[in-house]
């Protein structure tokens, strides 16, 4: 038993608080790697709402690595196209997000992929119960102590829980980070409350995503400018009067992929909250659109909060890690947020594993915070940035082009041709007429040999050779576990010492026949 633990405490290398997409996504990547991890839960089950809808290309090859890609395109689509309206009218339509552009990052995921999150979260629960991993519900983590050895996290009832790491994935008002002291510095996008609904609306085509604006777009030529759902305002401004001296806001009815139902995003300039019965939205939707009130027949689930961002001081004490919205709060502009989330658990995963097993220093945790907290922060910007109409939906927000060049992870060893840096995820090309992703599917690390001879290398790293191909230059590269290059040159002696450091492997071996790409 370690140090700190009593006999009543349960124990288990990794506890980790939220058994939301990022807690489940991170309990995921450790069973499959055989890390005894237990996910707790405050709620007596999963929680409800669509809330986050969107997946992002990125997003989406993190899923088809976890192995639940299949059921996210099984439960999902893609998104609709904006429809604006103005008194009853069809002014035309307004494309929610940018065409992928020749020269974007090479990947099979084009656009966002539609999954109403109630949904996800059962996915990727399934999928954890699948590999053997366990979830805990009614377990509300109100405290949480650490030692040389380990960390206890203590409930409002039942026996504490013991491990050797623990990870806080328990959203913005993170019960973990508050007690462990952790700041959050941020601002109020939009001090304006938002109402978020899943609903059932008879009437109402489910080919559009409905955009009601609160005025000013008078004319169809106008209707590409409208105002994102989760801005503040259309192009009128803030609002227009509702009549009874006060201001109506923003209203979408987007159809959700997979369902019957709708979500419903409506604002509400100068109010202190909506409200989010069923009487409530309908009095807002008979307000805003050319819909009767009694068109709505259902309310699923609702929600109401101001937008706002906010970055986590730190995402590391000790032996406990932030992740997710207990690391960073986004608009829900541009979809941001939940994808950000699940790359944080992909990250932290292989990391914990390798420190767990030995096969790593306890130092490679370190550079959790050090690659996650500035992408994080540039995600910040870029979302509050959509939702004040000062950016795009475009390349960016679909993540391909994120990565880690400046993290002390990427050790370029002299001079590789091509576009591919250490840091950089590592595209999705065609190599003979195999897919590269396919290949390097799995926990494990994979030596990339493109038109060159493989050296010897530690055993348990994977060798993929290939025939040059763009945007790779002829070299060595070594990738990580969760698709970007750690380490590229052409010097067998470099890549052994960069192996050893990060515990690629468990020590030098033969080295096996090549692979070759495939589908």
């Amino acid at each position: 038993m370690a140090t700190g633990a009593t006999p009543t405490d349960v124990m288990t290398d990794v506890v980790i608080v939220g058994a939301g997409p990022t807690g489940l996504a991170l309990g995921i990547d450790l069973a499959r790697r055989g890390v005894d991890a237990l996910v707790v839960e405050r709620g007596a089950e999963l929680a409800p709402g669509s809330r986050g809808k969107g997946f992002q290309p990125r997003t989406m090859e993190v899923f088809e690595d976890l192995g639940v890609l299949d059921a996210v395109l099984a439960a999902g689509g893609t998104y609709p196209v904006g429809m604006v309206w103005r008194d009853g009218r069809q002014l035309g339509e307004h494309r929610m997000f940018d065409p992928a552009e020749d020269g974007e990052p090479h990947s099979r995921f084009t656009v966002p992929w539609m999954v109403p999150q109630w949904r996800t979260t059962r996915i990727l629960h399934a999928r954890l119960m699948e590999l053997g991993g366990r979830v805990a519900f009614g377990r509300e983590a109100v405290a949480v102590d650490q030692d040389a050895d380990g960390v206890t996290v203590r409930f409002a009832s039942g026996a504490p829980v013991r491990a050797r790491y623990a990870v806080a994935a328990d959203g913005g008002r993170s019960a973990l980070r508050r007690a462990l002291g952790i700041g959050m510095t941020g601002e109020t996008v939009d001090p304006d409350p938002v109402l978020v609904a899943d609903v059932r609306v008879e009437g109402l085509s489910r080919e559009f995503w409905h955009l009601f604006p609160p005025g000013g777009a008078s004319e169809a030529g106008e209707a590409g400018e409208a105002r994102d759902p989760g801005g503040s305002g259309g192009p009128g401004g803030p609002g227009e009067s509702d009549g009874s001296g006060g201001r109506r806001g923003f209203l979408a009815i987007c159809p959700l992929a997979g369902t019957e139902d709708f979500q419903l995003v409506a604002q509400f300039p100068g109010a202190d909250g909506p409200d989010p019965s069923l009487e409530g939205v309908r009095k807002v939707v008979g307000e805003r659109t050319h819909l009767a009130p009694e068109s709505v027949t259902a309310v699923g689930w609702s929600s109401d909060f101001r937008p706002r961002a906010a970055l986590a001081d730190r995402f590391r004490a000790g032996r406990v890690f932030l992740a997710g919205d207990a690391a960073h709060v986004h608009s829900p502009a541009g979809g941001q947020g939940l994808n950000t989330s699940v790359q944080d658990a992909y990250n932290l995963g292989w990391k914990l594993a390798a420190v767990l097993t030995g096969a790593a220093p306890e130092a490679l945790l370190d550079t959790y915070e050090e690659e996650r907290r500035p992408v994080a922060a540039h995600i910040l910007a870029l979302s509050t940035a959509i939702h004040r109409d000062q950016a795009r939906r475009g390349a960016a927000t679909r993540q391909l082009g994120l990565g880690y060049r400046e993290s002390s992870l990427a050790v370029t060893d002299g001079e590789t041709p091509g576009e591919v840096r250490a840091g950089d995820r590592v595209p999705d090309v065609q190599v003979d007429g195999a897919r590269l992703h396919a290949s390097l599917a799995g926990p494990r690390w994979t030596l990339l040999a493109v038109g060159t001879h493989a050296p010897r290398t530690p055993e348990g790293v994977r060798v993929l050779s290939c025939p040059p191909v763009e945007p790779f230059g002829t070299g060595l590269y070594l990738v990580r576990p969760d698709g970007y290059v750690g380490w590229t040159g052409t010097d067998p002696e470099g890549l052994a010492a960069y192996a050893a450091r990060v515990g690629a492997g468990a020590g030098a071996g033969k080295q096996g026949p090549p692979e070759t790409a495939t589908r």
